[in-house]
């Protein structure tokens, strides 16, 4: 794939971030981009990452090797719109948008199969702009491939090869079934979570006595709802479908477990929690009982050989015993590439400032 100049249509966290290692990886490559903002553009031109110091239109688009759509979904679609007459015809076009159907109807509407390349890096920060963008956040991290049905294996190769120069792990799907297993893993969870709080917020007295004795459990399965609202309020919309089919099913089988409360059925209820246990023990990570405080730390780390060793012996160095310590692949709504988890909160702290000291980056959850 030619790398002579790429677009950027949006260039905030996610965007900017892929710029920074494009640019890393190829100095010599021109990268353009338009933003929302003009201070967006000075703020990325300041930084020799860009070329352009105002905002170009998109006809500046038209010569681009390939063009990475980072904006909103909906607006994604509107300037898909709008570049179908002007890329030439060697121009590849992909997105890093979190649903994937929405944006391959129109694509297949458009006749721009042969053209198009879905993607979704499943990583980002409650930070936004191309302030916190950094080269470090695609580490590691899963980047979800969506093909068309005529894309060739050769793009399908060299897309593929540039997100591995990305530092991620790419993973090819059918686009449906991406919107599927996101539905069921990242955007029912957050629907739970949303509804979990609105029903305690809602029931609570006047004293607030839930609100003030919240802890463990619902602190653990809510953190989620603390994320944007406009955020999901556009997921929902681009992934209606597998949500609701989803929604459907959770709700039936919350309603099986209903009745069998209701019918004070023990082995039916130790079988299910058992199940669920024996499952999510099985996912890596994280195997702690979310009823005890995690003593844990994140931090961003770049994938070069040794590292993880070079962290575990500054910790030994000083006595501090590590848990568990392990890559986080799936950090879409996280930060922090590396998770470590202690024994105690003491250990946490001297840790964060051994840590802090040596020039790390650290985030607390």
């Amino acid at each position: 794939m030619n790398l002579n100049k790429i677009g950027f249509v949006g260039l905030g966290l996610i965007g900017g971030s892929i710029a920074k290692k494009i640019k890393i990886n190829h100095p010599d490559c021109e990268i353009i981009a338009l933003a929302h903002r003009i201070e967006t553009i000075l703020d990325a031109h300041a930084m020799e990452l860009i070329s352009n110091y105002e905002m170009p239109s998109l006809t500046d688009f038209s010569d681009c090797d390939i063009i990475f759509l980072c904006a909103p979904v909906e607006k994604n679609l509107e300037y898909l719109k709008e570049l179908k007459n002007i890329v030439s015809s060697n121009t590849l076009i992909t997105d890093v948008g979190s649903t994937k159907t929405q944006i391959h109807k129109i694509v297949i509407e458009l006749g721009l199969e042969n053209q198009f390349i879905g993607g979704h890096p499943m990583t980002g920060s409650e930070k936004t702009g191309i302030s916190n963008a950094n080269e470090y956040l695609l580490e590691n991290a899963y980047y979800i491939i969506t093909p068309t049905k005529e894309t060739t294996s050769q793009q399908v190769d060299d897309f593929y090869a540039l997100i591995k120069e990305l530092g991620s792990i790419p993973l090819i799907l059918d686009y449906e079934a991406h919107d599927y297993a996101t539905a069921s893993i990242s955007h029912l969870p957050h629907m739970i979570a949303y509804t979990l709080v609105n029903l305690v917020k809602d029931i609570d007295d006047e004293n607030e006595t839930m609100k003030t004795i919240a802890a463990g459990g619902f602190k653990d399965i809510t953190r989620i709802a603390s994320s944007s609202p406009v955020m999901w309020e556009s997921i929902c919309m681009t992934n209606q479908a597998p949500l609701i089919d989803l929604m459907d099913k959770y709700i039936a089988s919350l309603s099986e477990l209903r009745e069998d409360i209701q019918k004070s059925s023990s082995q039916a209820l130790l079988d299910k929690f058992q199940s669920a246990k024996d499952y999510r023990d099985s996912l890596t990570v994280r195997n702690t009982k979310s009823y005890n405080k995690v003593h844990e730390l994140f931090l961003d780390l770049a994938d070069e050989a040794g590292g993880i060793a070079i962290i575990a012996s500054i910790l030994a160095f000083k006595g501090i015993s590590i848990k568990n310590i392990g890559i986080v692949h799936n950090r879409e709504f996280e930060e922090g590439v590396l998770h470590i988890e202690f024994y105690d909160e003491e250990s946490v702290e001297l840790a964060a400032e051994l840590l802090i000291e040596k020039n790390y980056i650290l985030h607390r959850r």
